[in-house]
């Protein structure tokens, strides 16, 4: 219970912090000379993003810039000026060089004061983003006054542009409280929904669509639980990683030898030989989470987080779960110095209590090692890049728990031990295949960096070649039909569960052939690389949203009486392009748009003027000026939903109310699925 209130207190701290935004700037006015005065914008950016610089191509991100609204006794000198590390990378969505900074930036704009006294105002606008996600172009307001020289002229008044007086008014205006105010928030652009009020029926209720609905999002996310969800699928990984463990020729022969040492140790006291296994259980397991608990304290939570993206680290991963593999393969034999081994068992020989008993299961851990070792770093390297920091120690609990449960169900039952199954070549057949499947995940972790890099030699259907070559093989061998020198000679049949297993892989490989010409493949989407990377897809669908305007397509879902996904995205959104590239192409995900769901995506970079800026009240009570259409579309994101960041997916019905929680950049087609059919399914209702 306390562990699944820190999941949520972490989940609703990361929410408000996408809320409160991750880009922090002050700004003051600084008087160089009698005749020159700088307004100073210093940001402070919080780690893992980055804020883009001034003068961008028009098709790339937002850049910096700046926007004077007054200017009494003062021009502007010279162009925005940007100063800090700014970074020059290569952007590979875009095609073309982006210039940003990260942790710190400064943002300076010249005026020459002309007159004997100034007035300046107006505000910065810039763009943010990390490796997920952006926020919406976002603006810093700026008013300033001051005397300029004695022997200046008198400061010419200029003509402000009205921002609309009240706060209120601009968010009555936006809930589409007039016919009027809903002409002036679309900009002359969107004349044709002006009427839009005027025409809306009873099952559309402008008051109704912008209410907020941050606490009933909120409320899904926590009934979902998917990061618990997440970690239980860790730890069941780690349980079955430990079975697989248990019957290796290094772990399974020792059970009944060990079980036998601790009834002998206690010299017919029976309570103490169960004590002695239990600890012995207890022993193996903190040795197994600590080294765990060592690997994130290394890493860190944060580097843990990144290895899920991180090349480098993928192409490691790659290479160290390939000699994994080999060694099942028997290539050669993994081991630790056997001095090691006989060090600490003498230690364990030399002395009494618990102490012995711990190191007798560190004597297990360094034994084992060749069988273990490819096991526990495949379920490591799975664990790490889940993006969850504690998931290494769950899965290692789950591992320990499973390696060190039979040595204490033999101490306490040892008549077990006749019936238990004895060692032989089947355990060594059970190696062989591990080698398959670690060698079918490792290439798994190639892909990432593969994406990455945009190197392209693993497409999707390179990979699924690849997968098909694998199992197919590692079925024919289940079966019989494919011997490694390493085998037993002599066995001359398959036990029946090994054909049975051969079969299954078999039918896997058959299952996996239709990829090659783009079927969707549910079961192998969250390892194979996006559908996009395929060059031959016979089953490519394409997905446009029917409307762009919020109002206009939530009248026409109204209508047609289907639930709504709401996209907010932005012109200049890497991550945006990434999801529509690598999961909307999906068959399944674009039949589901098109026909179960009325699309609206809404851009929040959208710079199509309003006919008149509008000030609203923030969530956390400040004033914010709305200025284009882009500024509307993020402010109903902020209001409505409580976040900031794009890509932004949620699941409405027609009053506005959320349907199945809502889904940011995430290229999981299978979560991305159940995320649409729980819209549908709670619509239905």
């Amino acid at each position: 219970m306390k562990y699944k209130i820190l999941l949520a207190l972490l989940a609703l701290f990361n929410l408000a912090a996408i809320a409160q935004n991750p880009v922090h700037f002050s700004v003051q006015q600084k008087k160089v000379s009698p005749t020159e005065v700088d307004v100073i914008f210093t940001g402070k950016i919080d780690g893992g993003w980055h804020v883009y610089s001034t003068g961008l191509p028009a098709d790339g991100p937002t850049s910096a810039t700046l926007t004077t609204t007054k200017a009494e006794g003062v021009k502007a000198m010279g162009k925005l000026m940007a100063r800090g590390n700014e970074l020059n990378v290569f952007d590979k969505v875009f095609e073309m060089k982006l210039r940003y900074f990260e942790h710190a930036v400064t943002f300076i704009q010249k005026y020459k004061i002309t007159g004997k006294t100034y007035k300046v105002a107006g505000y910065l606008e810039y763009g943010a983003c990390n490796d997920e996600m952006c926020m919406p172009p976002t603006s810093v307001e700026f008013s300033y006054n001051g005397a300029g020289p004695a022997d200046a002229p008198a400061a010419t008044p200029t003509t402000e542009t009205a921002e609309g007086d009240a706060a209120a008014d601009g968010l009555a205006a936006l809930m589409g409280g007039t016919a009027d105010s809903t002409a002036t928030l679309k900009g002359d652009s969107a004349v044709k929904n002006d009427t839009l009020a005027a025409t809306s029926n009873a099952s559309v209720n402008p008051n109704e669509l912008w209410r907020p609905v941050i606490k009933e999002l909120k409320a899904f996310s926590n009934g979902q639980d998917g990061e618990n969800h997440s970690l239980w699928y860790i730890f069941i990984m780690g349980v079955v990683g430990g079975l697989v463990a248990l019957l290796t020729p290094c772990v399974w022969p020792i059970i009944p030898m060990t079980v036998s040492f601790f009834l002998k140790r206690a010299k017919g006291d029976k309570q103490k030989g169960i004590r002695d296994a239990i600890t012995y259980g207890i022993s193996i397991i903190v040795i197994y989470m600590g080294l765990a608990a060592i690997i994130t304290a290394l890493f860190g939570p944060q580097k843990l987080n990144e290895l899920a993206t991180n090349a480098p680290f993928n192409i490691f991963f790659f290479l160290m779960l390939v000699v994994f593999a080999l060694s099942f393969f028997g290539w050669f034999e993994l081991s630790l110095p056997s001095s090691w081994g006989n060090a600490i068992d003498n230690k364990a020989a030399a002395t009494t209590g618990l102490l012995s008993i711990f190191l007798m299961a560190f004597t297990l851990s360094l034994v084992s090692f060749s069988c273990t070792a490819p096991v526990v770093g495949l379920l490591l390297v799975q664990a790490a890049t889940s993006g969850d920091w504690v998931a290494p120690t769950v899965g290692m609990f789950g591992f320990a728990f499973a390696l060190a449960l039979p040595f204490t169900l033999f101490a306490l039952f040892p008549t077990w031990l006749k019936q238990a199954p004895k060692s032989g070549s089947w355990m060594n057949m059970i190696k062989v295949v591990l080698g398959f499947i670690e060698l079918a995940f490792a290439f798994k972790f190639l892909s990432v960096a593969d994406l990455a890099y945009s190197w392209r030699i693993l497409d999707r259907e390179t990979f699924l070649a690849i997968w098909i070559v694998i199992f197919g093989i590692m079925g024919l061998y289940l079966i019989g039909k494919v011997k490694f020198p390493h085998d037993d000679p002599e066995q001359k049949a398959m036990p029946v569960p090994a054909i049975m297993l051969g079969m299954m892989a078999l039918a896997f490989t058959v299952y996996m052939i239709p990829g090659l010409w783009g079927a969707p493949l549910k079961a192998v989407s969250a390892f194979a690389p996006p559908i996009y990377t395929q060059d031959f897809n016979l089953h490519h669908q394409e997905v446009e949203p029917k409307y762009k305007d919020y109002e206009e397509g939530m009248l026409a879902a109204a209508k047609a009486g289907k639930p709504v996904l709401l996209d907010f995205t932005g012109f200049g959104c890497v991550n945006c392009r990434k999801m529509e590239g690598a999961v909307w192409t999906d068959a399944t995900v674009a039949s589901k748009l098109n026909n179960d769901y009325i699309l609206i995506s809404l851009y929040v970079d959208d710079k199509t003027p309003l006919a008149q800026p509008v000030k609203v009240k923030r969530p956390d009570g400040t004033t914010r000026t709305l200025r284009t259409i882009g500024d509307k579309w993020s402010y109903l994101q902020e209001s409505k939903f409580g976040y900031l960041a794009q890509p932004f997916y949620v699941t409405i019905d027609n009053h506005g109310n959320p349907l199945s929680g809502s889904f940011t950049y995430k290229e999981d087609i299978k979560a991305y699925i159940d995320f649409l059919d729980k819209g549908v399914e709670n619509y239905k209702k």
